[in-house]
């Protein structure tokens, strides 16, 4: 080997390009490190109603450590997609001292019975809302189907002015509705959609006009459907027209009784004149 200058000249280039490689890339590092190239502004856009500004100030204050060219973009997306609302996330550099931040917030459609909210994409995720949301049950894999369910269901019922309060797919995969006045609809498991359909033509040109208060119909009759009402209401009209019945049998009796009296009366006074019939 040391009889090579070729070979040598080669292995000294070789180890002066490594030399050279490792310097630059330490002043770089030395560079890269230095307090000139802070971090100076943070901008969040998105259309944001939930992510408010007190949560951004924490995270920025927790979890941005670096300047400009040494912050971690990965954490730092990490870090604003633990916001419970905050359903995506991009973050990226802008020259020289901005780092831009653009959040997707969760649109909330309904709860998940009472453990998680879901948004418009079927998908669940765990946030605090104060808003009059309807409520949707059913087996852990039936998110995405139920809440596919729920826009034309209730544009449905809007329809006869009323709207879902809660919708249920069961574990045989069977549709029951719940309206905010109360009404129980079940739909089964086949056209669910034009039973309702049915029901709501009907609701709105004959059930509201009669005033009778309704709790449960059952829509899985092959032509027409089965209507409950209230057990008390039921019972109240019966005892009502019980009552009639009776005030009506009082004033006969009473009736009786005063014939009785004046037919008594009239054969005494017969007696005593000595009247004879």
């Amino acid at each position: 080997m040391w009889d090579k200058p070729a070979l040598l000249n080669w292995v000294a280039n070789l180890l002066y390009a490594i030399s050279m490689v490792v310097m630059l890339y330490a002043v770089v590092y030395v560079v890269v490190h230095l307090p000139i190239f802070p971090l100076r502004e943070v901008k969040v856009d998105g259309e944001l109603h939930h992510v408010s500004r007190e949560q951004v100030k924490l995270i920025v204050a927790k979890h941005l450590k670096g300047n400009f060219f040494t912050l971690d973009l990965i954490n730092a997306r990490d870090a604003f997609e633990k916001l419970p609302w905050a359903r995506s996330v991009s973050v990226r550099r802008r020259w020289p001292d901005k780092l831009e931040v653009v959040i997707e917030e969760h649109q909330a459609l309904a709860r998940w019975g009472s453990t998680a909210l879901v948004n418009k994409q079927g998908e669940l995720f765990h946030a605090a809302s104060g808003s009059d949301l309807p409520v949707f049950y059913g087996p852990d894999n039936g998110v995405i189907e139920v809440a596919s369910q729920y826009d034309s269901l209730n544009k449905v019922l809007r329809g006869a002015n009323l709207e879902v309060a809660t919708l249920a797919l069961t574990p045989r995969r069977a549709w029951q509705v719940t309206t905010t006045n109360g009404i129980v609809l079940e739909l089964g498991r086949v056209e669910m959609q034009a039973r309702l359909e049915k029901f709501a033509n009907i609701y709105s040109s004959t059930l509201v006009g009669l005033n009778k208060k309704i709790t449960y119909v059952d829509l899985r009759y092959p032509s027409g459907f089965a209507v409950r009402r209230p057990t008390a209401v039921v019972n109240t009209e019966k005892e009502k027209v019980a009552s009639v019945d009776s005030g009506r049998k009082t004033v006969d009796v009473a009736n009786t009784k005063q014939d009785d009296t004046k037919t008594i009366k009239n054969e005494a006074v017969k007696k005593r004149t000595g009247t004879v019939t």
